[in-house]
């Protein structure tokens, strides 16, 4: 790996920092936190950025830092930047901007319109899905983004897990620790195995990123602290491969989040393998409503307890989906029926995901108020699909959770819209499901439903 690879991908990792995560003991070492640091300044300093006129610099600092960083995310995906996707505009990511406006016959302004910047990430999303790029969650907890086409699951490694490409050019594995030391675990790492030899590294209070080779192999490592316990991931592929997988390990390495928020959905663009949300019983038989999202595109849906869904109906203008859940015993069908809600004041009845609730499946209840089409505040993930009542305890819709995006594809977080219960009567009366039940404890007819995804 040359130097200005890993230059690269110090400079990418550097930039993502992440909180991090924690380890175990590992004897013999004492790492240099200056040392490493200064190694990997000095790598990812080739060519260091420098200021730019006032007017851009405004034009830039208008825009959320999401917004920032995902411009320069996208110009690194395809290929016109090589710096610190810190969100912080230089030279370096003007050049780039203009580069990529001389591309597409533009003015170059080194500064990017909500046109240029959507054509930027639909530019950057073709090279990500050439890759089979998707954010997956990992048996470690760790979150990060697999380049499904090139690798696919080998099954468990020792602390973690394995994917790996037919012929073992490329193989990439989580590892998780308790009770380590992350300054040793950084040391044991640049060298341990023997063939292992780092080019560049740093090490920070709470996460490390190693880069070089590893016999005929290109090596990447990124290791998260956080508390007592570390989560990481190594990267190797043959030199050969190169070209289409030194992006693609740039990207890993600088998606990598050891330990994240367990309150926050996927990227915009990007769905859970293991997805949670909540379903409302709506008749005896088994028939349940919840959210479009909450059923596409699944291998399988399950209800905890109580069986297998399947998916029989969808309304696209309403975002809403009929599952039908067969053989189950003793539902309680919601009070979807009587008179209409009432007035902005809501109760959100759902299960949160078990990240949310430390491996929870308890039915809860959130205060909440209609803004318009919206519900504030914004629901822990799993509250897809969660009823909303009134102060009266009257049916006033579904709750779907949406990633917000911004040009250039940033996530800004999360947001809750209410679907209104009119919606949800007419769809299910429009296939044959009767539901009457005016009154009831909705508490008893919320079930959790989980998709998983191929």
């Amino acid at each position: 790996m040359n130097t200005k690879v890993t230059a690269i991908i110090v400079a990418l990792a550097l930039a993502s920092a992440p909180a991090a995560a924690q380890t175990r003991p590992v004897k013999g070492h004492k790492a240099s936190s200056q040392a490493a640091t200064h190694a990997a300044g000095k790598a990812a300093s080739e060519k260091p950025g420098g200021k730019v006129s006032a007017a851009i610099a405004k034009a830039y600092a208008a825009l959320p830092a999401a917004e920032r960083l995902a411009i320069q995310a996208n110009l690194a995906w395809i290929g016109a930047y090589e710096g610190l996707p810190s969100g912080d505009i230089d030279d370096r990511t003007i050049g780039a901007v203009k580069l990529f406006q001389k591309g597409h016959a533009a003015k170059e302004t080194g500064i990017l319109d909500d046109e240029q910047r959507a054509q930027l990430a639909g530019a950057a999303a073709g090279r990500q899905q050439a890759v089979g790029w998707r954010v997956i969650d990992d048996r470690t907890g760790a979150r990060f983004g697999l380049p499904e086409k090139l690798v696919s699951p080998a099954g468990a490694s020792l602390t973690g897990s394995r994917f790996s490409s037919g012929r073992g050019q490329i193989v990439i594995e989580t590892f998780r620790l308790s009770e380590a030391s992350l300054p040793a675990l950084f040391e044991e790492e640049k060298k341990t195995p023997k063939t292992r030899h780092a080019e560049a590294s740093a090490l920070k209070p709470d996460w490390f990123v190693i880069a070089g080779t590893q016999g005929l192999k290109n090596v990447v490592v990124r290791a998260d602290l956080s508390g007592s316990k570390i989560r990481g991931i190594t990267i190797l592929y043959d030199q050969a491969n190169k070209g289409v997988m030194m992006p693609a390990a740039i990207a890993i390495a600088d998606s990598f989040q050891g330990f994240p928020d367990p309150n926050a959905g996927p990227p915009p663009g990007q769905r859970a393998a293991v997805a949670y949300g909540t379903a409302i019983v709506a008749d005896h038989g088994g028939a349940l409503i919840a959210p479009r999202e909450i059923a596409s595109d699944c291998e399988s849906i399950t209800v905890p307890g109580l069986g297998h869904a399947v998916r029989i109906a969808e309304d696209g203008a309403n975002d809403l989906a009929l599952l039908r859940l067969y053989g189950a015993q003793n539902l309680v069908p919601a009070p979807l029926a009587g008179d209409a809600a009432q007035g902005d004041t809501l109760t959100l009845i759902g299960i949160a995901a078990p990240p949310a609730q430390h491996g929870g499946n308890a039915v809860t209840h959130l205060a909440a108020r209609r803004d318009g089409e919206g519900v504030e505040p914004t629901p822990a993930p799993g509250f897809s699909g969660a009823a909303a009542i009134d102060a009266q305890g009257r049916f006033a819709g579904v709750v779907e959770l949406k990633s917000q995006v911004v040009a250039g594809a940033a996530a800004s977080g999360r947001q809750a819209v209410l679907i209104p219960a009119a919606a949800v009567r007419a769809f299910l009366t429009a296939h044959g499901v009767a539901s009457t039940a005016t009154s009831g404890t909705m508490d008893q007819s919320v079930v959790r439903v989980i998709c998983v995804r191929k």
